[in-house]
């Protein structure tokens, strides 16, 4: 298989597209709509007819916003109504072109902000190693139907992903979005891993060489649990950065469907406890394919008596709310699950009250 073959750094040459881009993501419901139409197809159209480097539309399984109504697509719900993330990446200048036409389409829901590096073709890993600190998040944007040699691209990786260490690789089915050429053809697909910097940059070369036109992003994140074990907790940040500019933070549980704390779904358990508590927010996406850990990969397959598939829970609040979030996830995840913080530099919650937070972009030295 293609992926086997070595491709040591040495070997590589030539460049890659390596610029400095903003993932612009939304969270919202699948029934909001904007100007007459749904919210999620006026997005794409914006980010399509803008000529972002990609986007892609996610459906999530349960989570709750700052108005703490709960949005689900269990079928014990009556309401129909399951949560949306749009995410968008592009050179810094695009994405910022674009952010009053988002404004003025969102009007229920949150909107982030945040740095990272847009990456494509070939690379030479350690002009980026200095950049990342404790641990990377590497994002694959691939089509769903994408193949390498004879296996699906997104499982091909994440068989590379695991023989190379990564600590855990997520792959996120899309239902719709776009690139550089417009509306995509067929649906999306992500593939989110998390590792340590030196493994991520190391295994940026091979998926360069097998994918035929490679579109990646790097992020800078902590982990901060693996399988149980506490390796750190969230950066303790102050609420606002040295010119008054608000800090968010974000923290990310990856986890199994199947995966249970006390007779219940992880997942479910978390956002029933935060919803219970004063967070402003948390969504869950089901995975088709993924690990974390030692566990071989592994996700959906027919006649499965139980989804063994991957489960990932979002949280973006304010730090100090984070700080107490972690504490209720930090116990739900006492023996599974990958949990990761971010730094989120902006952040726009817009609901039925007064707007909270801004698309400014906050630093913070670490």
């Amino acid at each position: 298989m293609i992926l086997q073959r070595r491709s040591p750094i040495e070997e590589m040459v030539g460049r890659a597209v390596d610029e400095d881009c903003l993932k612009l993501t939304t969270y919202f419901g699948a029934a909001d709509r904007a100007d007459g139409r749904l919210l999620a197809s006026a997005l794409l159209d914006l980010y399509a007819a803008h000529a972002v480097a990609a986007s892609i539309l996610l459906r999530g399984t349960e989570g709750f916003g700052r108005l703490n109504h709960l949005h689900t697509e269990r079928l014990e719900v009556l309401s129909y109504d399951p949560p949306i993330v749009s995410v968008a990446v592009g050179p810094r200048e695009r994405i910022e072109s674009i952010l009053d036409l988002v404004l003025a389409l969102h009007t229920h829901g949150v909107v982030t902000l945040e740095r990272a590096r847009l990456l494509s073709g070939k690379l030479e890993p350690s002009e980026l190693r200095h950049e990342l600190s404790e641990a990377a998040k590497l994002t694959v944007y691939l089509g769903s139907q994408q193949r390498i040699a004879r296996t699906r691209a997104s499982v091909a990786i994440c068989e590379l992903l695991h023989r190379r260490g990564i600590a855990g690789a997520s792959v996120l089915p899309g239902i719709d979005g776009t690139n550089r050429a417009g509306r995509s053809r067929k649906p999306p697909a992500i593939v989110v891993a998390v590792g340590e910097p030196d493994t991520i940059v190391a295994v940026l070369p091979e998926l360069g060489r097998v994918l035929q036109e490679p579109l990646m992003t790097l992020e800078r994140v902590r982990v901060c649990k693996r399988d149980g074990q506490l390796l750190e907790r969230p950066h303790a940040l102050p609420g606002h950065d040295d010119h008054g500019l608000e800090l968010w933070q974000k923290l990310t549980v990856y986890s199994s469907m199947r995966a249970t704390y006390d007779g219940h779904n992880i997942h479910s358990e978390i956002v029933r406890r935060l919803l219970a508590s004063d967070a402003a927010g948390a969504t869950t996406l089901c995975g088709t394919w993924g690990f974390h850990g030692e566990r071989a990969p592994h996700g959906e397959k027919l006649f499965q008596l139980r989804r063994d598939v991957p489960a990932v829970t979002v949280v973006i609040d304010s730090p100090q709310q984070i700080a107490r979030s972690f504490e209720i996830i930090d116990e739900l995840t006492g023996e599974h699950g990958l949990v990761s913080s971010e730094i989120v530099p902006a952040m726009h919650a817009v609901a039925d009250v007064r707007p909270r937070g801004g698309l400014r972009l906050a630093r913070h030295r670490r």
